[in-house]
């Protein structure tokens, strides 16, 4: 059955791929029709989000926030897809890196780093960035349960030779590079809420004090790799501007904890300047500590 869907679904997403962008954001338009009006996905969990984060707005103001979030979703998720068929060249017009030059200076130390993300922008086209870092570019993520879709996203996401590594195989894979001398950048959204077995730290986040995922600082210490941060903000729709920023460079000099809530109070930045573009269908806020 796994496959089947899939071979039905691959044509279509081909067919989406291959649309000139102006017929492309009109596809997406309809899909925002579709799943904000018609299956109303997540809704609850994204006004329930949103009336937790932005208690002082109105329901009309959190309204706003909400549509034009939506239309931002399905533009990113099908920005996923487009990768399938986008040349590098147009790529390098619609997703622009201000400052690379602050990644190949510890390229040239010789010192692999920890990328820290969050789901805010375009996390998604973050990984065609791999050609231009000098390190080898490895994203850590979620295997999907359906294995045929699996494979396409890899190939997808792996379109400019950066590796995809499980999560369960981050370790590992960091270990063995370590030993071998491999110069690598190991991609990690940290902003999401961590496992109830994972838990090890909580701070306030967007003023409500909860969970925080802190494998990458951990990582980091145990492998002494420097800590840096992406952040994307969308320019104009289809168009993304990317700008690397230091976190930590001997992360064994700072306390325990330290480093993830300097990350995090940088994702709320983003968050409070164009709340729009944050990614509100997931239950961030539902570990909230004394709720």
């Amino acid at each position: 059955m796994q496959f089947i869907v899939y071979i039905i679904a691959f044509p279509l997403l081909w067919l989406i791929s291959i649309l000139p962008f102006r017929l492309f954001y009109l596809f997406s338009d309809l899909v925002c029709f579709l799943v904000y009006r018609i299956i109303g996905y997540r809704k609850k969990i994204v006004r329930e989000n949103l009336a937790l984060t932005f208690p002082h707005l109105s329901n009309a103001e959190r309204k706003k926030i909400e549509k034009k979030f939506y239309h931002h979703m399905c533009d990113m998720f099908l920005e996923m897809i487009k990768t399938m068929s986008i040349t590098p060249e147009e790529m390098e017009k619609r997703f622009h890196v201000t400052n690379i030059e602050l990644v190949h200076e510890y390229a040239k130390q010789g010192k692999s780093v920890i990328l820290v993300a969050s789901h805010y922008a375009s996390y998604e086209w973050l990984l065609t960035i791999n050609p231009k870092i000098g390190f080898q570019g490895i994203a850590v993520y979620k295997k999907i349960a359906n294995p045929y879709f699996d494979k396409l996203i890899r190939k997808i996401r792996s379109k400019y030779n950066t590796e995809l590594v499980e999560t369960r195989k981050a370790i590992p894979t960091m270990a063995q590079n370590q030993r071998d001398g491999k110069l690598s950048m190991y991609g990690l959204a940290s902003d999401q809420s961590p496992k109830l077995d994972r838990i090890f730290h909580s701070m306030k986040f967007m003023g409500i004090e909860v969970p925080v995922h802190t494998g990458a600082e951990m990582l980091a210490k145990k492998y002494d790799l420097s800590v840096i941060m992406v952040k994307v903000k969308k320019v104009s729709r289809g168009y993304y501007e990317a700008a690397f920023l230091s976190i930590a460079d001997n992360p064994n000099d700072y306390k325990n904890f330290d480093i993830t809530e300097k990350y995090l109070k940088e994702v709320e930045k983003q968050i409070l300047e164009a709340p729009e573009f944050y990614l509100w269908t997931h239950k961030r806020w539902k570990h909230r500590v004394n709720k």
